[in-house]
């Protein structure tokens, strides 16, 4: 729906073109909404439908704040409070408590847990209740899993407390002799349970472990024995079941959340102790990703156990990271100065012995890194990080040289990703030192255009996706001095993925790390100007990155020859057909930038590409020396200069030969021919457009073999590359007779005319239809001088193909094809009024083609793909309008009255049709041919009625594909005598169609004009004769009889002859009644039940053909379908209610009580008993059965 700009926020509308609205909120604005819904809770709490509308609504509220949760801040305390306090209420029956609970966890996971559960009330006094209700929870009730998991969270926040929770257990003796059991232990027994559990649950379980075991009181008490059940859990469990990967996935989180929360000095001396635990259970091997990366999570934290908290004095320290600090110059003074404290600590633990284990855990990092699954490389590349910060710089210098291994190209795809990762983290920590740089910067290219082709596909866009997220963390990290010897080659490397990869998501992540360097480093050429062409908006196309974008850029000569070179070296030998086709077509583009390079440089290099071995880099390669060929030419025309001016003799020679080579080789055979004809064919026409000197030579015999024997070869192709093959022979062919089969200017070769005519007039009758299409568009290529003196057989073939491939409702394609041509011949041939029939369209022909491109017109083929006679009746619309507007504007005398009135008629009919593509089409031109004045189109029937109903703002105002416009304008021919047939013939098949929207709108429109007509006797008889006439044409066509029953049971269903009722036997009735018995011997079911319907309807009509109408439903209360006298009873049933002055009312009860009791499905003798019970109570003889006599 189309907005205004008021609605869409832009005040005014200055520039709203150019503003794109951001989703950015303000805050919570539906705060009053959210009150609302939580004081609710203990009203719809209690029946599902309510409680559910309400957990809907909430999530719909709180899903908007995903990306910018921190707007909640100032509300979650008022939302906890008002929860809790009916949480808290004794009142408050189970149900609502976990309802209320449902409530918090969405919220809590819109803001995340670690600030939410900081919310929650922590008192002495809150624990035990907490602790209570936790208690009397079922772990498995898979419905109140919310209640337990946001409860185990507070009780994180209650058990921190700061008293011995020794003091809350007061008396612990009860029943006698038995002990009762501790807070602490409880609390213990509860985290450890739910640790086990397969839902979330287990996550606040391992949240709470962190917090309870890192107390003082408790950690001396129970810290060993549940590092204990902890290790035993991890080593009597496999991954092999689910149950036990759940109790896994418990115990390693639990860990890793401890050794994080917990102080160096308390875990330390457990930490070798679950490292060899570790190591002996080899999670690096699961199959689980999951435990793959709890592992890497606890090992990286069990590294910074071993190591002591510090920060290495040695780290590469940019200063301030503000955006605007660092492009203010005051700061630069105090950049350098901006070092950690407590400095000489740091220098005198420079030199401390570092942990055997520390080894372990790097080489279990590294091995992270190339995992196989996205989020263990991740985890990985932030240990890393993370750990190198602690360790002296020899040896981070030695984990950065490891990193690096990872770049090497006997390395999977995973491992470059991890590496870039990896690289990031330690840029972004200051632990890449910038003599590292020269080692790191290469790698980091290599990874910007990194791609491995593994089947039909290639990997390593995630690999370019963190190249560029290394780019972005390198532009905060470092100073300006120190990447400026890099400059060119990163800002080369990330426009070269802004605007050549493949993937989007490259492409967007590319300019925002260039856009980054531009605003950081401020040392990128030409920074600003690329953003503002290249922004995340414009990169998201790919067309308009390769054809506009890179043009742009490499008008930068430090940009120019590295675009060049990436297209040669990487993108002209693509996997992807698209990216090679782009790439030929950018490297036409960027010649002018460069163009002696592409002359002596690229193409000489694209030449052996081009008769190569890689079938790939062989189609890519043709494609692009066609494409700079073509852009040379258009060069030299400027300056005065031929192509082989511009080209070595070596190169032109080398282009001629390279249709003989893959000949001998037979490479145009099998797959890789589908790939090489089109190629070849686009060489030959670009070859052609730049007038190559090969006139005579044999190469154009060569060239014209291979045109010609892809037209006879196209059914062997596959059918997705059929229409761009078809679509380059033909440019290639126009393009080469144009330059080579001209004896003299303007006139054609002789012999090379007659055998080309000759040879695709001939493959018009070829039994493939690919051929044929082939043939067809071929000739309409064929240049003006090829068709001077052949036109007659031309046209004369293409007319013949298709009358006869209509009639047999065969090789739809090719008449629609050849449909094409015949517009294409005549315009090329033009218009000469008394010209000869064999060279120009005049009196002689004019008649002929127009009837042609009018039987083209009704063209109604269907078979398993639908209407495909549509696409011919498209053709044949665009052809007579071309064909129209030609004549119009050279010899409108030829143009007769009859020709002009059957094409505005079936133009009428085709807008009055129910696809709404083909509609469209119909409209558009009707307006076009109609208002045009330069020509004007001669002897329009109706002409002014028609532009009072088309007034010329309805050329843009009408949108023809909404049926709720266009069958306003359209039914209103219906009252033009000329229009009427055609008219009510299209609006047929849309009102007894089946699509809601066109029946809706065209029925209504259709009544709308009726009701204008009820008090002219005369309209109203004329458009009941126009209605018989399409029935009586149309009864053996299906595709307009049973969709003209439609209509007709609706005309009579709306009264819209209710002035022929009155009359008794009015003609109109007698006759429609005697061709809908035409109908009785069907057995299509629609078609009776439709007949059905109107007989119904004809019920109104007086006189004797009221009782030959209901004779014809009381026989087909007796028909050999069930489905049919089922029908019949229940439409006779309506009928009665609906004219209950049919019959005489004192038989009408009996009447309507047989047809409603009898069950009409059961065998015929019993319903032929109740049929004629019927008959007698109407008076109307009983039908006798037909005895058929001996044969």
């Amino acid at each position: 729906m189309a907005l205004t700009e008021t609605e869409n926020g832009c005040p005014g509308g200055e520039e709203s073109d150019a503003i794109v609205q951001a989703c950015v909120l303000g805050g919570f604005s539906e705060s009053g909404e959210t009150r609302a819904i939580i004081s609710s809770m203990p009203q719809v709490h209690g029946e599902t439908a309510t409680s559910e509308s309400a957990v809907e609504r909430l999530l719909v509220i709180m899903n908007k704040y995903q990306e910018q949760p921190h707007l909640l801040d100032p509300h979650l305390e008022w939302m906890l409070n008002m929860i809790l306090e009916v949480i808290r209420s004794e009142a408050s029956p189970p149900s609502l408590v976990h309802f209320g609970f449902k409530f918090l966890y969405i919220i809590c996971k819109v803001r995340g847990f670690k600030v939410f559960m900081q919310l929650f009330p922590h008192e002495v006094a809150d624990l035990r209740p907490v602790l209570d209700l936790l208690s009397q929870q079922d772990p498995k009730d898979s419905e109140t899993w919310e209640t337990r998991y946001m409860l185990l969270l507070w009780l994180s926040m209650t058990c921190l407390i700061p008293f011995d929770l020794y003091r809350l257990d007061g008396n612990l003796e009860s029943d006698g002799s038995k002990a009762g059991e501790s807070t602490m232990d409880r609390i213990l027994a509860i985290a450890k349970s739910y640790l086990l559990v397969s839902d979330c649950a287990r996550d606040a379980a391992s949240v709470l472990i962190s917090k309870f075991m890192t107390r003082p009181d408790v950690k001396q008490k129970c810290l060993g024995d549940f590092l204990d059940w902890s290790l035993s859990t991890i080593t009597q469990t496999t991954d092999q079941s689910m149950r036990d990967i759940m109790v896994l996935d418990g115990a390693l989180q639990s860990l890793a959340k401890l050794f994080k929360h917990g102080k160096r000095d308390d875990v330390l001396q457990y930490a070798p102790m679950i490292m060899q635990c570790l190591e002996k259970k080899n999670l690096s091997e699961s199959s689980q990703a999951m435990l793959r990366r709890l592992g890497i999570k606890l090992i990286q934290r069990l590294g910074l156990t071993f190591l002591k908290p510090r920060l290495a004095a040695w780290r590469y320290q940019r200063g301030s990271r503000s955006l605007a600090a660092n492009l203010s110059m005051s700061q630069s003074a105090t950049v350098g100065t901006a070092v950690t404290p407590d400095m000489e600590t740091q220098k005198h633990e420079e030199d401390y012995d570092i942990p055997e284990e520390v080894e372990t855990v790097i080489e279990h990092l590294l091995m992270g890194l190339k995992d196989k699954e996205t989020i263990v490389r991740w985890s990985a590349a932030k240990g890393i990080g993370r750990v190198t910060g602690r360790l002296p710089k020899e040896l981070a210098d030695e984990v950065v040289g490891s990193v690096l291994e990872c770049f090497s190209f006997q390395e999977t795809d995973n491992a470059w990703h991890g590496g870039c990762l990896a690289l990031a983290e330690l840029g972004r920590r200051g632990l890449l030192l910038p003599s590292r740089l020269t080692d790191v910067v290469p790698l980091i290219i290599k990874s910007l255009t990194y791609e491995e082709k593994r089947g039909a596909c290639s990997v390593g866009a995630n690999v370019r996706d963190a190249a560029c997220y290394v780019c972005w963390s390198f532009a905060r990290a470092y100073e300006p001095k120190e990447l400026e010897p890099y400059v060119p080659q990163i800002a080369s490397a990330l426009l070269i993925t802004t605007v050549f990869d493949r993937n989007v998501n490259c492409r967007r992540a590319a300019s925002a790390s260039f856009q980054e360097n531009v605003g950081r480093q401020g040392t990128f050429p030409h920074g600003i100007d690329i953003l503002t062409a290249a922004d995340y908006y414009a990169v998201g196309n790919l067309n308009n990155c390769y054809l506009n974008i890179s043009v742009y850029i490499a008008s930068f000569p430090e940009y120019t020859k590295a675009l060049i070179d990436h297209l040669v070296a990487m993108k002209i030998n693509h996997w992807d057909v698209v990216i090679r086709e782009l790439s030929s077509k950018a490297l036409h583009n960027l010649t002018p930038q460069a163009p002696d390079y592409m002359a002596t440089t690229v193409l000489p290099q694209l030449l052996p590409m081009a008769v190569g071995i890689d079938l790939h880099g062989r189609h890519g390669a043709i494609m692009a020396c066609a494409e700079i060929t073509h852009a040379l030419y258009k060069l030299g025309l400027q300056t005065n200069r031929t192509v082989v001016d511009i080209i070595s003799p070596e190169c032109v020679e080398a282009l001629k030969d390279i249709h003989q080579r893959l000949h001998d080789r037979k490479q145009y055979r099998g797959f890789g021919g589908a790939l090489m004809r089109p190629a070849m064919c686009s060489l030959i026409e670009k070859l052609s457009l730049s007038k190559m000197p090969f006139k005579s030579d044999p190469v154009i015999t060569g060239w014209q073999w291979l045109i010609d024997d892809t037209i006879k070869t196209l059914h062997l192709v596959s059918s997705g590359v059929k229409d761009a093959i078809i679509e380059a022979v033909v440019s290639a062919l126009s393009a080469l007779c144009e330059e080579y089969y001209q004896a003299e200017p303007h006139r054609a070769d002789a012999q090379m005319q007659d055998v080309l005519v000759s040879q695709y007039v001939e493959g018009l009758n070829s039994p493939q239809m690919l051929t044929r299409c082939g043939s067809a568009l071929a000739l309409g290529a064929l240049p003006t001088f090829m068709i001077h003196g052949q036109l007659k057989q031309i046209l004369g073939g293409l007319q013949q193909m298709c009358a006869v491939s209509q009639k047999e409702g065969s090789f739809t394609e090719a008449r629609r094809d050849a449909v094409r041509a015949i517009d294409q011949v005549c315009v090329k041939a033009g218009v000469c009024p008394d010209g000869s029939p064999d060279s120009d369209l005049c009196r002689g022909n004019v008649t002929e083609v127009y009837g042609a491109l009018l039987n083209s017109m009704n063209d109604y083929t269907t078979d398993s793909r639908g209407d495909v006679g549509a696409w011919v009746r498209e053709a044949a619309m665009t052809s007579l309008m071309e064909v129209t507007m030609l004549v119009a504007s050279s010899a409108p005398e030829i143009l007769s009255q009859d020709l002009v009135k059957c094409m505005m008629c079936c133009l009428a009919q085709q807008a009055a049709e129910k696809i709404d593509r083909y509609r469209a089409h119909a409209g558009n031109i009707l307006l076009r041919l109609l208002h045009n004045t330069e020509p004007a189109v001669p002897h329009i029937p109706h002409q002014e009625e028609l532009l009072s109903i088309f007034p010329v703002e309805t050329l843009t105002s009408l949108n023809w594909n909404a049926p709720s416009q266009s069958f306003k304008y359209i039914t209103q021919l219906l009252g033009l005598p000329q229009y009427q047939c055609h008219t009510l013939l299209g609006l047929t098949v849309s009102v007894g169609g089946i699509t809601e929207s066109t029946v809706h709108f065209s029925s209504s429109w259709l009544f709308d004009f009726l009701r204008g007509i009820q008090g002219d006797s005369a309209a109203l008889a004329q458009f009941g004769d126009t209605l018989l006439s399409i029935f009586r044409d149309n009864l053996r066509n299906d595709r307009v009889s049973i969709p003209f029953l439609k209509m007709l049971n609706q005309i009579l269903a709306n009264s819209c002859f209710e002035i022929f009722t009155t009359q008794k036997n009015h003609q109109f009735c007698v006759e429609l009644l005697a061709l809908c018995k035409e109908f009785k011997k069907t057995k299509d079911i629609s078609k009776l039940r439709a007949c059905v319907a109107v007989f119904c309807g004809l019920i109104q009509f007086q006189g004797e053909v009221r009782k030959r109408v209901l004779s014809q439903l009381l026989m087909l209360l007796c028909h050999s379908f069930p489905v049919i006298r089922k029908t019949t009873a229940s439409q006779m049933y309506e009928m009665l209610l609906t004219y209950d002055d049919v019959i005489d009312p004192e038989v009408l009860d009996d009447v309507m009580t047989l047809l409603s009791d009898t069950n009409w499905e059961s065998d015929l003798t019993t319903v032929r008993t109740h049929r004629n019970q019927i008959c007698d109570l109407l008076g109307i003889p009983r039908p006798q059965a037909v005895v058929k006599g001996p044969v």
